[in-house]
């Protein structure tokens, strides 16, 4: 399990942040913008270190537990 101990904000934002950026094309200051507008102070340099630091242990994460696909596949007529 990753941990995010010793981090000032909770997890659900850290969490919130890097998936907006990974998933939408938003720059870390529209994420900080965005952040503000919900009530949370958070600098876009702090987004960044969360992504760097986050990102690839989150995917490594994803990957380990991410079920495998069968062997087989089928295509249909159209």
């Amino acid at each position: 399990m990753i941990s995010f101990k010793g981090r000032q904000h909770q997890l659900s934002i850290i969490l919130q942040c890097m998936r907006w950026y990974v998933a939408y094309s938003l720059s870390y200051r529209d994420l900080e913008e965005l952040m503000q507008e919900r009530g949370y102070a958070v600098d876009h340099r702090s987004i960044q270190r969360w992504v760097v630091h986050y990102a690839s242990r989150i995917e490594k994460a994803f990957r380990k537990n991410k079920k495998r696909t069968g062997n087989r596949w089928r295509l249909d007529e159209t």
